[in-house]
């Protein structure tokens, strides 16, 4: 008899599970809803204008994902595009985004999953520059 190992993607959902004391409301990667989100730095120039509008971009930070109980369900990493997606059962959740020290810094967002769909959010740190 052979024995189907589990897939990668199930290794790393279980790993993430354990990791996370086995929250109920984290799901695997193939979840049908959840967060998926842009996080961005700025402002990056000390004057802006319309020749040089000088856009935000793409950071890599560290999200703190808390349940409606204020416990923590898993942390997400943007990558290097600054783009993150987490699995998660349908609920209110609040990202905390992590600090810098001290900067840049962003605020909480409170975002909502409905089920089936995948709340779309942009977390915008702050440089700090005026």
């Amino acid at each position: 008899m052979t024995r189907k190992l589990p897939s990668r993607s199930a290794a790393l959902t279980a790993a993430i599970l354990l990791a996370c004391g086995g929250s109920a409301a984290l799901l695997g990667p193939d979840a049908p809803q959840g967060i998926e989100g842009l996080v961005l730095l700025g402002p990056l120039c000390p004057v802006v204008s319309e020749d040089d509008p000088c856009p935000d971009r793409a950071y890599q930070a560290t999200i703190e994902v808390r349940d409606a109980g204020d416990r923590t369900v898993t942390r997400v990493r943007s990558g290097a595009d600054g783009r993150f997606r987490v699995g998660l059962e349908p609920g209110s959740y609040l990202l905390h985004p992590e600090p810098g020290d001290p900067l840049p810094m962003a605020g909480d967002l409170e975002v909502v999953v409905q089920s089936g769909a995948w709340a779309e959010v942009t977390v915008s740190y702050d440089t700090g520059i005026r």
